[in-house]
């Protein structure tokens, strides 16, 4: 019988161990330092987004009926969203004066440059900027701080959506990053090796708005969570009743 110890005691440091290659991000690096960025990336409005709008000239009087009238002083970012414009369901927005506008489909510029030129009939100096205000993503799964991410610069890559959620747990799986997206009314899912660069330059590596990231628990991950047995627990305990045998059986 203490020939048996040591394989189990073996069986039990193999099993509870992870490796190298399995932990490390970004293992072929060096393949990237001769790499061209030549990834552009500038958010496509959709349906349900909520944009802000904002008219200016050096006459503010000839703006006022192209503002929206809120009657209140807002500060706040719930009040903000409020204020924006809702892109509806056929892609359009309700805007003063103009009325309707198809936005969906469009980029941020693609929209200031129509309002432009539909403003400038009335204003000579116009001035727009648009903003999409409720970019954000959505981290879960094995990561320290799963939860919604609002994005300012409407511009964020799946490693810094990771870091936003406090990076991966040591329980995450780094070669099962799903990505979830909605394009074209249809749900897309995807999945990202962390471990290697090749998704550097697929079209994942910026995240869209509404993305949602899970991250998958690893074998100790699942058996943490008690769904099934724990090996090295199971081996440890039995290498414990073993040895007691052996004393007793002396």
């Amino acid at each position: 019988m203490k020939k048996l110890v040591f394989p189990f005691l073996l069986l039990l440091l193999v099993t509870s161990c992870a490796t190298k290659k399995q932990i490390l991000y970004f293992q072929d690096a060096e393949e990237l330092n001769q790499s061209d960025d030549t990834q552009i990336f500038e958010p496509i409005i959709e349906a349900n987004d909520i944009l802000h709008v904002s008219v200016s000239s050096m006459n503010n009087e000839v703006v006022l009926p192209f503002k929206r009238n809120t009657g209140e002083n807002l500060s706040n970012n719930q009040n903000q969203l409020l204020q924006g414009y809702l892109v509806n369901a056929e892609g359009k927005i309700q805007f003063p004066v103009l009325g309707e506008i198809e936005v969906a489909g469009k980029t941020r510029e693609e929209v200031v440059l129509m309002l432009k030129n539909k403003l400038s009939e009335f204003i000579t100096d116009v001035v727009v900027d648009v903003r999409i205000m409720n970019f954000k993503v959505t981290v879960l799964g094995a990561v320290n701080s799963p939860g919604v991410y609002r994005i300012q610069d409407e511009r964020v890559t799946l490693p810094q959506a990771i870091g936003l959620a406090g990076d991966l747990s040591q329980d995450g799986k780094r070669s099962e990053i799903m990505i979830i997206r909605q394009e074209e009314g249809k749900q897309k899912v995807t999945k990202v090796d962390l471990r290697a660069t090749d998704f550097f330059n697929s079209p994942y590596y910026f995240l869209k708005q509404n993305d949602v990231v899970y991250v998958e628990p690893s074998l100790r991950g699942v058996k943490k969570s008690g769904f099934i047995p724990d090996i090295p627990a199971l081996l440890s305990l039995f290498s414990v009743v073993l040895s007691t045998v052996i004393i007793l059986t002396r």
